[in-house]
């Protein structure tokens, strides 16, 4: 079950911790495999008396497939590709780049690991989130420095402010936003877009353009300028620095589906699929046993430990090919049920699917099932999809049709993108919509649906 839920990239490492842990495995194809089984065979009499009490059998620890590969196994990853190790550049992590700017500024040695304090109080976004009384606290009882909450504010102000990228050391999106606006060039937008931060933030954020307007006695003209103007800064700051110290994610899909004469194929990963075999390291071993004219213990205690080995490689080996066997099986089944979303892409043909849908067809538990979808994705002709957004309840239309909420949610947003925007539909509104269009859907499923297609409500969806 642990296998199963791993993605590929997860489960090479996992195949190269077992390897190097265990060295009964080997990876490759076995080239001394023949050999081995008959050292296996001949030895197996004379071994098995003197270890009788733990009925040690060594064929039973050999891969005796019919064929060396996984029947299964694909051949969509050549063995010439170079692409399974990834090289990423090192570099200077966030905050060393911003540790480094420090030497620009003529410090004292307090003010300098004062400095050094506030820039490790940064988080990933650029963010200081803790007030100037706690670090003033923190700074005394971890680093035994005595400062006070008007040294800290000028450092921040003199210093970690001026830091690159613009807008880092911020204690709220409001002073980010304006130090990113009073590094920028002069100008009417950017003085006018200062004084909306300063003195109508609230105001701003919220959407109430008409304030804004009656407080400054401005044109919407000028107010649109001011917003283009906040609207080209960054609300992450630290987000922007490339040498984040984030690990860099690269996905890499578990399946594929290809559309071959107007059917579906689907394939797995052969990097899913390694080839196995016990290591040709034991028969050395074996036969220096076998030929051996005195057992003594510890060549018998050798033997015990290849037992041991190769319980574990046997074990792990059935693992991996019992991982592939229920992917592809789970993946074939969930490809049937949408085979109409897969043939056209049309998300609208998705059909309603759970989890227990899947594990009923197949005969599986359905923890099994939610392990294969929550951490794979399938390559498709539409891009790359993690499984578990197939996945969807269903309800109900006007025409007593089971379709999926997948479905209603796209209608949503599809309804959404287009309102007027310096009108938009409030969620009572959009329940209206809906249900003229045969989807009788209440206000407060409307505003959950919104929420998880990450859409604000009306007010903050106006533009001017």
């Amino acid at each position: 079950m642990k296998l199963i839920q791993l993605p590929t990239l997860a489960f090479e490492q996992r195949i190269k911790q077992e390897i190097e842990e265990n060295i009964a495995l080997d990876s490759g194809k076995d080239e001394t495999k023949d050999e081995e089984d008959d050292l296996f065979e001949n030895t197996q009499d004379e071994t098995s008396e003197e270890l009788a009490e733990d009925d040690f059998n060594v064929d039973d620890y050999l891969s005796d497939d019919e064929i060396p590969e996984y029947q299964t196994q694909t051949n969509n990853y050549s063995e010439d590709d170079e692409d399974r190790d990834i090289p990423f550049a090192a570099g200077k992590s966030f905050h060393q780049h911003l540790k480094s700017q420090l030497n620009t500024f003529r410090l004292s040695d307090q003010q300098y690991e004062v400095a050094e304090f506030l820039v490790g109080s940064i988080d990933e976004s650029g963010y200081i989130r803790q007030g100037v009384e706690d670090i003033v606290d923190d700074l005394a009882f971890t680093q035994n420095i005595m400062t006070s909450p008007e040294e800290v504010e000028l450092l921040l102000k003199d210093v970690i402010h001026e830091l690159d990228p613009a807008g880092v050391g911020a204690r709220d999106l409001q002073e980010s936003l304006l130090i990113q606006l009073k590094r920028k060039k002069e100008k009417t937008a950017r003085k006018l877009a200062i004084q909306i931060m300063e003195k109508a933030f609230d105001h701003f954020v919220k959407k109430h353009y008409k304030k804004i307007l009656h407080k400054f006695d401005i044109t919407e003209e000028q107010l649109k300028k001011a917003i283009r103007e906040i609207e080209k800064l960054n609300p992450k700051p630290g987000g922007s620095y490339a040498g984040n110290n984030k690990v860099a994610e690269q996905i890499v899909p578990d399946f594929s589906i290809r559309i071959i004469d107007g059917q579906l194929e689907l394939t797995l990963n052969s990097r899913n699929a390694p080839e196995m075999h016990v290591s040709s390291t034991y028969n050395n071993m074996l036969r220096g046993y076998k030929e051996s004219t005195e057992k003594s213990k510890a060549q018998t205690d050798a033997v015990q430990f290849i037992k041991q080995k190769l319980d574990a490689a046997k074990w792990f080996i059935d693992a991996v090919k019992q991982r592939q066997q229920t992917l592809l099986v789970t993946m074939n089944s969930i490809m049937r049920h949408q085979s109409a979303y897969f043939l056209t892409g049309d998300v609208l043909k998705l059909k309603p699917m759970i989890l227990k849908d899947i594990a009923d067809e197949i005969g599986m538990d359905v923890s099994t099932v939610s392990r294969v979808a929550n951490s794979k994705y399938v390559n498709t002709p539409y891009g790359t999809k993690l499984i578990k957004e197939f996945f969807s309840e269903s309800m109900t239309n006007t025409q007593g049709e089971e379709v999926s909420t997948r479905e209603i949610k796209k209608i949503l947003e599809i309804v959404i993108s287009e309102e007027d925007k310096k009108k938009p539909l409030t969620d009572e509104k959009l329940a209206v919509i809906l249900k003229e269009k045969g989807y009788p859907i209440a206000r407060r499923t409307i505003a959950k649906y919104r929420e998880q297609l990450d859409l604000p409500v009306a007010r903050l969806r106006k533009v001017l």
